[in-house]
């Protein structure tokens, strides 16, 4: 039983040292992975991205603006001394209060299809703010791509001077063996600690450049530069990469123009623009509108007088000539009114249904004499749509050059790629012969050690022909806005 737990005990310790492992291995990015997360962060897509969601509130606003407009108003005032009753229009001495109340539309029924081509305008304007955000997300893939290639390209590096550091110190130990033997003098060791120095230094650096590369790449990617990151490191014989006779540079060219955010942008905007045209000239043209309200009003007064009335049949103050000079008073009824207190207001709903009034109409509006600011938008607008014609040409110009740019600085970096393997294999050769004439004394250590410089820097500028075609290449597919194949 004791021994049961004991083993029980080692398996949990076990796990638990083998669990940091599983984390690390399980922590790797590859460049999908980079890329997506780049995608998902970077701090500046969000904020193109919000361009979008402008002008989408831009659009939804230009479309709500074709219904008719509804607004309701109130008011209350308080009046004094002499002035006009709200409801009855007459001139009063009083004091009261008064509410209004008015429920009124208006609609647009032709203004010469203005607002519906500023509608299609702004939905040109989405469809180029979206575009602009997958601008910028291409970029910031191309951008992550290079970087993550940057690492592995660092990491092979320092491999490579850790195997040149490696083979420095084991020939050390043989010098020292020889020198101590006396068959070899102590200047050889000398040169050859000199050697292992050199050799450290170039390991130190190229783990320093693995790093400021790894940095850079969590820039790129938003990353907290505290995060724990590990890359990971395929061949770089495993990237894909498209045969470069299917990569002419018209073939390309047609579908950059094609596919390419940057002309999709430029091709919205221009189209966004000419509606834009459409919609100022409508406004310099007469608008036809349909208007209606509805309202009422309440009059609170205060100390209203009352009366009571008696009517008696007395002297009007009217005579008739009965003639011959006589005349008789003319009687008739005479009616008094007695102060008795005070009256009050009618109710609030009776006086809102006796005032209730109601108003519909049809309206036109000419313009004539704006300070020509219509006019002005008019031929501002036709201007920016020459501008973005020019901005268009120009960017499809550029295009074009840099295709063709790429085009050769991929056949550029093939060509310097293939030498280099040649020359590495020439070196490595030199080397390899220079290695077996120092084993038997027939070659100085400080000509073993240029064989050993030269094939080191062979290898190192290899690897970065390598990734610099790699990268080329990659460049080169990019252009075909077919996205990075990765």
């Amino acid at each position: 039983m004791l021994y049961f737990c004991s083993m029980r005990h080692r398996l949990y310790f076990l796990i638990i040292l083998l669990l940091p492992a599983v984390a690390a291995t399980a922590q790797k990015w590859d460049l999908r992975k980079c890329v997506d997360y780049a995608l998902a962060n970077n701090i500046t897509i969000k904020q193109t991205d919000l361009q979008s969601t402008l002008a989408k509130l831009t659009l939804n606003q230009s479309k709500m603006g074709q219904y008719p407009g509804l607004s309701f108003s109130s008011n209350e005032s308080f009046n004094s001394g002499r002035n006009q009753s709200p409801t009855s229009y007459s001139l009063v001495t009083q004091s009261y209060l008064s509410s209004g109340f008015q429920l009124q539309t208006s609609a647009e029924i032709f203004n010469w299809f203005s607002k519906r081509n500023a509608i299609l305008a702004n939905e040109w304007e989405l469809a180029a703010a979206n575009a602009s955000t997958d601008k910028l997300k291409n970029d910031i893939a191309l951008v992550v791509a290079n970087s993550y290639l940057q690492i592995l390209l660092a990491k092979e590096q320092e491999e490579i001077a850790k195997v040149q550091l490696e083979q420095s110190k084991a020939q050390l130990v043989n010098t020292r063996k020889m020198v101590d033997a006396g068959s070899l003098p102590e200047l050889n060791a000398s040169e050859q600690e000199a050697q292992v120095a050199r050799d450290s230094s170039t390991y130190i650096t190229a783990i320093g450049n693995t790093t400021q590369s790894v940095l850079n790449l969590k820039a790129y990617m938003s990353l907290d530069a505290a995060t724990p990151f590990e890359v990971d490191t395929p061949p770089v014989d495993l990237i894909p990469l498209e045969k470069i006779a299917d990569l002419q540079p018209d073939f390309v060219y047609n579908l950059a123009v094609a596919n390419l955010p940057q002309q999709k942008y430029n091709d919205f905007k221009l189209k966004a623009a000419q509606k834009s045209v459409l919609s100022t000239k409508g406004a310099m043209y007469p608008t036809i509108s349909a208007f209606g309200s509805l309202g009422s009003s309440y009059v609170a007064s205060f100390n209203i007088p009352a009366y009571t009335s008696s009517t008696v049949i007395g002297k009007t103050g009217l005579q008739a000539d009965a003639g011959g000079g006589v005349y008789y008073d003319v009687l008739g009824p005479i009616t008094s009114y007695t102060p008795n207190g005070t009256a009050k207001s009618n109710p609030f709903f009776n006086q809102l249904s006796d005032n209730f009034r109601q108003s519909v109409g049809v309206s036109l509006s000419v313009p004539i004499f704006n300070g020509s600011s219509l006019r002005t938008n008019y031929e501002r607008s036709k201007v920016n749509v020459l501008n973005l014609q020019y901005q268009q040409q120009a960017d499809n110009l550029k295009l074009k050059q840099d295709i063709y740019g790429a085009y050769n600085s991929a056949m550029v970096a093939l060509q310097k790629y293939e030498a280099g393997k040649k020359t590495v294999e020439a070196a490595q050769k030199s080397f390899d012969f220079s290695q077996k004439r120092w084993d038997v004394g027939m070659l100085s250590t400080f000509e073993l050690i240029t064989n050993q410089n030269n094939l080191t820097t062979a290898k190192l500028q290899n690897s970065l022909n390598h990734f610099d075609y790699v990268f080329k290449m990659k460049v080169l597919e990019f252009y075909k806005g077919q996205g990075l194949k990765l």
